[in-house]
């Protein structure tokens, strides 16, 4: 072929790398304004607390602490701190952590009892020590030497759920349920909001932020699995997993069925999916097939194959872009940015929820 009729072969070759390099830019998306916030639909007031603590210059790994920490000192609450639903013995044991992007550092405690704040105690381990993780008995102690109170975080309305699960959980055991139970507000409340027999109960807050100074730091802060085994711990508190945060590109964490996201280290996955180039929504999805391709054992699926448990993976780039997503329909995550209220937005998801069952 004759240059007048085109490429040459050989320049046609050559012009295949260019041709794709100029394939795979993305449109740069304009700056969001600055600081933002992300965090799980239960965060409305935390990402609202964090972009007022940024904005008075507080680094953003301790304004998502402040943040969630209105959310651990709410009894209403039954998914972190006090108030949160306790394990299968009625205890409750909390799980936290927290990590800075510019420096890369992190702390975190798992099975810790008898204090409110676990996020804090997780941002003090950071703060205060070269470790990163405590847990149980010594996260406990670690807690008490550096001025935390110790408190019954049981409230009567997580006791009232948890004796309701107990004396229903099995058929044919000791237990005999109460006829009138479900005339107490608090169980009516409990077996509508979370008594989806497709879903186990499962709650946290994950909160990611970014200030305007290219600063990034995250916090997951939870009770765990409702009525777990004692001593469990989920993907809340691991680094990777529960949360993760980079100073060169974003920050990202989970709430959800936390076994699935330890498997695929849910969180660092995200991050290094927008390193890739990728949107926060896009990085959230790309991970939750992951994670999907990842449920292989029968019983953890539906009859479609599906997972019979449910994900939402929340993002930040330095840039302010923020995303979403769920395996599911019908979650929300919540977005503050400067000079902006607070709001919730539909997740992305991967499949349409399934219709309750009972």
């Amino acid at each position: 072929m004759s240059k007048a009729q085109g490429l040459t072969r050989r320049e046609a070759l050559a012009a295949i790398p260019a041709l794709a390099a100029a394939q795979a830019v993305k449109p740069v998306a304009s700056p969001q304004p600055l600081p933002v916030a992300v965090a799980s639909s239960n965060g409305l007031q935390a990402v609202a607390e964090a972009v007022k603590r940024m904005e008075q210059g507080l680094p953003p790994v301790e304004a998502a602490v402040a943040g969630v920490s209105l959310v651990e000192a709410d009894p209403n609450d039954v998914t972190v701190g006090y108030g949160g639903l306790p394990n299968e013995e009625g205890v409750v044991q909390l799980d936290a952590a927290v990590m800075d992007g510019t420096i890369m550092r992190a702390g975190a405690v798992a099975a810790l009892e008898g204090i409110k704040h676990p996020s804090q105690v997780a941002l003090t381990v950071m703060r205060r020590t070269t470790r990163v993780l405590l847990v149980g008995e010594g996260a406990k102690k670690f807690a008490l030497a550096h001025g935390f109170k110790e408190e019954n975080l049981l409230t009567e309305r997580a006791r009232k759920i948890w004796l309701y699960w107990k004396e229903n959980a099995a058929p044919g055991d000791d237990w005999l349920p109460d006829p009138k139970e479900l005339e107490d507000p608090d169980l009516r409340w409990f077996v509508e909001k979370f008594g989806d027999a497709y879903f186990r109960p499962q709650g946290t807050i994950h909160l990611s932020a970014v200030d305007g100074q290219g600063r990034v730091g995250c916090c997951t802060t939870t009770s765990g699995l409702f009525f777990k085994l004692p001593g469990r711990v989920g993907d809340s508190p691991l680094v990777g997993c529960g949360l993760y945060c980079d100073g060169e590109l974003g920050s990202a964490g989970a709430t959800g069925h936390g076994e699935s996201n330890i498997i695929v280290v849910g969180a660092h996955t995200v991050v290094e999916f927008m390193r890739q180039g990728k949107s926060p929504e896009e990085a959230c999805l790309a991970t939750l097939q992951r994670v999907v391709r990842n449920t292989r054992e029968a019983y953890l699926k539906d009859a479609q194959g599906r997972p019979k448990n449910n994900l939402t993976l929340y993002a930040v780039n330095l840039r302010g872009e923020v995303g979403g997503a769920s395996i599911w329909s019908g979650a929300q995550f919540a977005v503050c940015r400067a000079g902006q209220a607070p709001e919730l937005r539909p997740c992305a998801y991967l499949f349409e929820r399934p219709r309750r069952t009972t």
